[in-house]
């Protein structure tokens, strides 16, 4: 108690250079709330998006599917799959759906694109992007057996408009070309150029039956999580249920879009060496303030071995110094972070200028307005990392002091 006490009291003898290394210290903190929170943002809307067109966070589907997509390879009864997820706490949503590759037609002009079949009646905007991005008509209602929705960039090359013809042929269950005839309810526009000239929504019953699928088969069933994170945890916990099951295969979000998967731990990675760079910088100029601290106080160290203290303590000390300075920086930074991280939590920085509004990344559009989101266990992080890195700062220090005899002390001082 009383080391703790003198810590304090001879950081506060030269309030000046303590509150300007404390200051070092909450700047880090700033800087790393930045560089995590940006990070979070970004990564779990982007995550999110990749989601909502199409996969989810979990697909399950058949173990042969995401090697060789083709639609002859299907779970028999896809509705007993979603009633069981439904069941797993942090699952929002379940979508049962038929995806793949087909060719769509309307008069003289065709194109190659993918389509989505999926059920009108329990597609809802928040796990579904293309019905988010509406831009003329609407979906198709559950009972419209041939209502269909194109991208703005299909309808120009194929001149399509609300009510035209389309005609769409894929390969069925059996490896035969079957056609199916559609009409145009609605139109979206996602921004990102690629999707919208290749994606086209389908009833599921319609594609059901053109397939010669089962009344409850389809290619995978999408599922939705409250928090991306869980997905590890909800993956181990759907894969025991189908263990006896080799024909289905449980994918998380990180196997089913690898590319993005790929993205985000590379740009983590630098997002991480970046700080700490930046927190070796610091620490180094917390270690030079503490160094010069005890090189002037030398003669006082001198006096008080002499008197008695044992040089672990004054080890101690000075340790006790850097851990003081560890906590007023904190607390500093907490201060001047927190106005910063409200503003971009809440309004952000708007890049639409320099970037536009549909650059994308690993196949997912970006948000060009830069945000926070800052988790528990990142601000927890953060907090630990910046008090070690001032602790360890401090360590020379203490030692420099600690194995200097009184009497060097005393000569020197």
């Amino acid at each position: 108690m009383q080391l703790t006490t003198m810590a304090w009291r001879t950081l506060m003898r030269n309030k000046r250079r303590t509150v300007i290394t404390a200051f070092s210290v909450g700047f880090g903190v700033l800087l790393s709330v930045t560089f995590t929170a940006s990070g979070d943002y970004a990564y779990t809307n982007m995550i999110n998006t990749s989601a909502v067109m199409g996969l989810g966070h979990l697909s399950v589907e058949h173990r042969e599917y995401r090697d060789t997509p083709t639609l002859d390879k299907r779970l028999h009864d896809a509705v007993t799959v979603q009633q069981k997820a439904l069941r797993i706490p942090g699952v929002t949503a379940a979508q049962i759906r038929i995806m793949g590759q087909a060719m769509f037609a309307s008069g003289a002009k065709s194109v190659g694109g993918s389509f989505i079949a999926m059920d009108a009646a329990q597609e809802t905007p928040v796990h579904n992007i293309f019905l988010r991005t509406l831009v003329e008509g609407e979906c198709f209602q559950p009972g419209d057996a041939h209502g269909v929705v194109v991208g703005v960039k299909m309808a120009e090359k194929l001149n399509l408009r609300l009510g035209k013809k389309l005609i769409f042929t894929m390969t069925d269950k059996d490896g035969e070309l079957v056609s199916e005839l559609g009409r145009v309810r609605g139109m979206f526009k996602t921004g990102d150029d690629a999707v919208d000239g290749a994606v086209v929504l389908l009833p599921l019953a319609l594609v059901r039956k053109g397939l010669g699928y089962e009344p409850r088969a389809a290619s995978l069933v999408a599922i939705f999580l409250e928090d991306h994170r869980a997905a590890k945890t909800i993956q181990g916990k759907l894969a025991r249920w189908w263990s006896l099951r080799p024909d289905i295969s449980v994918l998380s979000w990180q196997e089913s879009q690898a590319d993005l998967a790929g993205l985000i731990a590379v740009d983590r990675l630098f997002n991480y060496l970046l700080q700490f760079l930046v927190g070796l910088i610091i620490a180094a100029g917390i270690m030079n303030t503490l160094l010069m601290s005890v090189m002037e106080r030398r003669r006082e160290f001198g006096i008080m071995m002499a008197l008695g203290m044992m040089p672990s303590q004054v080890v101690r000390l000075v340790l006790l110094e850097s851990c003081w300075l560890g906590l007023l920086g904190l607390a500093l930074g907490v201060a001047i972070t927190t106005p910063w991280f409200l503003y971009m939590a809440r309004i952000g920085l708007d890049f639409s200028g320099q970037i536009g509004t549909d650059y994308s990344a690993g196949g997912v559009l970006v948000d060009p307005v830069m945000k926070f989101r800052l988790y528990r266990e990142s601000a927890g992080w953060i907090a630990v990392a910046v008090f070690s890195l001032t602790l360890v700062a401090g360590i020379y220090p203490a030692f420099k002091a600690g194995r200097m005899t009184p009497v060097e002390n005393l000569k020197q001082g």
